[in-house]
């Protein structure tokens, strides 16, 4: 245990980034905002992990910014625009992390905590979740990263609707506009996330990086194939991956890929 308020928790195969703030819902301050790259960048260089996932201690995934740090925070030009990159820096080092990543909702999940869910690659919550985006709340304008990110997981109009109504919606809801993948019972949500998380964890992790290299590039606007995305389909059947999943496939077992990072 520790008293950090973002941690990387390793596991076997895996690591777990925990937001740990719970007696204020985890409320993302710059302390975090500021330590979320290099976690990152700890996980992404590390093959023994080759999934992340992402959630908060306690009942919450997070209630968002930690709004008592605003006066300090936005107290000036220079210090706004110190505090915007920050969070930017975070949440683009998420949404391009190499590895496959998961967010485990539970409770709140709000602002800049819906703004972290997002940049994760898939979204398992509880049926308790709340989920809203919120800056038209507090006057506040919202960045290009992060509504692209919201348009591409619930199309324009929902994203429409979220942003100028800054409404809370609940879990079934956020599940119907695709906002989350899955939407399980409380008592559920770690069961269904580890049994996701094993069928993950034997699959190949080359795979995994070159497809999720290759959706980047989608949504960046690349609309056809390039050097990089052929080259990306060639390398793999070079791969050690590629030997083990054909004659795995040939000898009719299951392939191990344990041994891939």
């Amino acid at each position: 245990m520790t008293d950090a308020p973002i941690y990387l928790e390793r596991h076997d195969r895996h690591a777990t980034l925990i937001l740990n703030r719970p007696t204020r819902r985890n409320a993302l301050n710059a302390a975090m905002w500021a330590a979320l790259p290099d976690l990152l960048d700890t996980a992404a260089t590390d093959n023994r992990i080759k999934v992340l996932l992402v959630r908060g201690a306690g009942e919450s995934f997070t209630a968002g910014a930690d709004i008592s740090e605003f006066e300090t925070v936005y107290a000036t030009p220079q210090s706004a625009l110190a505090g915007t990159r920050a969070i930017a820096a975070g949440l683009d080092a998420l949404a391009h992390f190499p590895k496959p990543t998961l967010a485990v909702i539970r409770g709140a999940c709000v602002g800049g905590g819906c703004g972290l869910a997002l940049s994760c690659d898939l979204r398992f919550a509880a049926s308790d979740g709340r989920f809203g985006i919120t800056p038209a709340k507090l006057g506040l304008a919202y960045t290009l990263n992060d509504t692209k990110r919201l348009i591409d997981a619930v199309g324009v109009s929902a994203a429409k609707d979220l942003l100028y109504s800054a409404r809370l919606v609940d879990a079934e809801e956020a599940l119907q506009i695709g906002l989350i993948n899955r939407c399980f019972e409380p008592d559920q949500l770690d069961r269904e996330v580890a049994a996701y998380l094993d069928l993950m964890l034997s699959r190949s992790t080359g795979s995994a990086r070159a497809i999720k290299r290759v959706i980047h590039l989608i949504r960046a606007g690349v609309d056809c194939d390039t050097d990089e995305t052929r080259q990306l389909f060639l390398d793999s059947f070079q791969s050690d991956d590629f030997q083990e999943g054909y004659r795995a496939f040939l000898d009719k077992r299951a392939p191990d890929f344990s041994g891939s990072g």
